[in-house]
C-alpha cells in the first residue's frame, strides 16, 4: 500500500471538526442506554425531559403553534405581505401552496375543537383528535425541538459521508439506496421513526438523496423503535415473547426493504434531486489508488473542512426546529385526526379488510375475519390494531401476528404518513396506501410462518 493511498492531507483542526461533533451526534442519536426497564437513546431521554417540563402547558403551546401557522399562512397566501415574503425563513414557513394551506386550516380547526371541546364529538373524542393532541403531538414537539437543534451534528461534519461511503457496496445493491441511509435507519431503530424521517427529509432538501432514494428511505427505513415494539407486544399481553417477536419484526422488515422498493410506485420515482438535476454517476466510486477506508475518510474530512462554524450550526439548527414545529405539527393534527375519524366512525377499514380474509385463511391464521379488519386499520394508527386485538382476539398466534404486522406495515397516518406528507419527500397519500398494502402482502407470510413456529 503506497503512501499516496493512505495519506490524508488534512489539518488537526479539520480532524477535530470531524471527530468531536460526529461523536457527540453518535452518542445522542445512536448509542443505546438503559432507561428503567427499556433501552433507548439519550435524545429520547432528553425529549421525555422536555415533555415533563412542558407537561402542564404542552397542549396550550401546541394549540398556539398550530393556530399561528394557520393564521400566518392565511395572511401570507392571501395578502403576500413584503415583511414575510422578503424574509427567507418566514417565507419558507408560511408561503405554501393551496393544498398545504387547506390542510393547515383543517389542522387549526381540529386542534381548536379538540382543545376547547367544541363541535362534533367525533373530532375531539379520546380515540380521534384527543389521541393525536394528547398522546402524539407533545412527543413530536419535544423530538422536533431536539432533532432540529442537534441533527446538524450528524449531518454537517462528515459522519454520514464516512458511513455512506463504507456501506455503499452493501446498501446500494441490496436496498437500492446510498450507504448513508443506514444512519437514518439506526436512529429510527434505536430512537424514534420520526427522527429518521426528519433526517431523510433534510438530506433530500440538501441534495444528498434523489427523489427515488428519499421516497424509499422515508417509507422503508424509518423503522419503529425498540421501545415502541415493547409497548406493542405488551399491549397484546405477549411480553414473554419479545425476543422472538423482535426477531420476526427485523426479518420481515428486511425482506420488505429488499422487495418493496423494486415495485411500483417506488421503482417509478425519478433518480433526480429536489431541484431536478441528476446525480453524478461516479460519485460513489472509489478513486484509483485509494482504499475504501481512506476514500471514506477523505470524503468525510472534506465535508468537515467545509462545515460552518458554531454560529452557523446553531442558526441552522434553530431554522430546522422552527421548520419542523410550524410546518409539520398542523399536518399531523389534520391528517391524523381525519384518519382516526374514518377508522373510528366509518366501516371503511372493515370493507378494506374483507379481501384479506381468504389470504389469512390460506396462511392458517385463527380468527381470520377479525384479524383482517385490525390489519387494515393500521393505516390510520399503529397502536389501534394491538388495542383491538387485545380486546377481541383470543388466539395467541393471531395476536402475535397483528402486533408484528402493525410494526412492519410502517405507514400509519397518525404519525409516519402525516410526517411524510408534511415533508418535501415526493410521496402522496395514494402512494402511501399502495406501499402500506405492499408491505402488508410481503411481510404477512413471513410473520405468519414465524408465529406458527414460535407460538403455535
Amino acid at each position: 500500500m503506497t503512501d499516496k493511498a493512505t495519506s490524508l492531507p488534512f489539518s488537526k483542526r479539520t480532524w477535530f471538526t470531524f471527530l468531536v461533533p460526529s461523536l457527540i451526534g453518535v452518542l445522542l442519536f445512536m448509542t443505546p442506554v438503559s432507561s428503567g426497564e427499556f433501552m433507548t437513546i439519550p435524545i429520547a431521554i432528553m425529549a421525555k425531559a422536555i415533555q415533563a417540563f412542558l407537561a402542564d402547558s404542552a397542549l396550550a403551546l401546541i394549540t398556539c403553534i398550530i393556530c399561528i401557522t394557520g393564521i400566518m399562512s392565511a395572511i401570507t397566501v392571501i395578502f403576500k405581505p413584503r415583511i414575510i415574503c422578503n424574509n427567507p425563513l418566514l417565507n419558507h414557513l408560511f408561503n405554501v401552496n393551496f393544498v398545504w394551506f387547506f390542510i393547515r386550516l383543517i389542522g387549526m380547526i381540529c386542534v381548536l375543537m379538540t382543545f376547547y371541546k367544541i363541535g362534533p364529538e367525533m373530532v375531539s373524542s379520546e380515540n380521534t383528535g384527543l389521541l393525536v393532541l394528547n398522546d402524539l403531538l407533545p412527543v413530536l414537539l419535544s423530538v422536533f425541538i431536539l432533532a432540529g437543534l442537534l441533527l446538524p451534528l450528524l449531518l454537517n461534519f462528515g459522519l454520514l459521508e464516512l458511513v455512506g461511503t463504507l456501506l455503499t457496496k452493501v446498501m446500494r445493491p441490496v436496498f437500492k439506496v446510498p450507504g448513508r441511509s443506514a444512519v437514518d435507519c439506526a436512529a429510527s431503530w434505536l430512537g424514534d421513526g420520526s427522527v429518521g424521517i426528519l433526517m431523510t427529509s433534510r438530506q433530500f432538501e440538501d441534495k444528498h438523496y434523489t427523489q427515488r432514494e428519499a421516497a424509499i428511505i422515508g417509507t422503508t427505513f424509518s423503522a419503529v423503535s425498540i421501545t415502541f415494539c415493547l409497548v406493542v407486544i405488551g399491549q397484546v399481553k405477549l411480553e414473554y415473547l419479545f425476543a422472538p417477536f423482535y426477531l420476526t419484526v427485523c426479518l420481515a422488515g428486511i425482506i420488505a426493504a429488499v422487495i418493496v422498493p423494486r415495485l411500483p410506485p417506488l421503482c417509478f420515482k425519478k433518480d433526480l434531486f429536489i431541484d431536478g438535476t441528476a446525480p453524478a454517476h461516479n460519485a460513489e466510486q472509489v478513486p484509483h489508488g485509494k482504499t475504501l477506508v481512506s476514500h471514506a475518510l477523505t470524503v468525510a474530512l472534506t465535508k468537515a473542512e467545509k462545515a460552518s462554524g458554531v454560529k452557523g450550526t446553531i442558526k441552522e439548527g434553530v431554522h430546522n426546529a422552527l421548520d419542523m414545529v410550524f410546518a409539520v405539527l398542523p399536518v399531523v393534527m389534520a391528517i391524523g385526526t381525519v384518519a382516526l375519524i374514518i377508522a373510528e366512525y366509518t366501516p371503511l377499514f372493515y370493507y378494506l379488510g374483507q379481501p384479506f380474509i381468504p389470504f389469512l385463511e390460506l396462511l392458517n391464521i385463527p380468527e381470520a375475519e377479525k384479524a383482517a379488519e385490525t390489519i387494515m386499520v393500521g393505516f390510520a394508527d399503529m397502536f389501534i390494531p394491538s388495542i383491538l386485538a387485545a380486546s377481541s382476539i383470543e388466539s395467541d398466534v393471531t395476536r402475535f401476528i397483528i402486533a408484528a404486522m402493525s410494526v412492519t406495515q410502517l405507514i400509519y397516518m397518525s404519525e409516519v404518513g402525516a410526517l411524510l406528507l408534511g415533508s418535501k419527500i415526493p410521496v402522496n397519500i395514494f402512494e402511501l396506501f399502495i406501499i402500506f398494502i405492499l408491505r402488508t402482502l410481503v411481510t404477512l407470510p413471513v410473520i405468519a410462518l414465524m408465529a406458527h413456529w414460535l407460538v403455535g
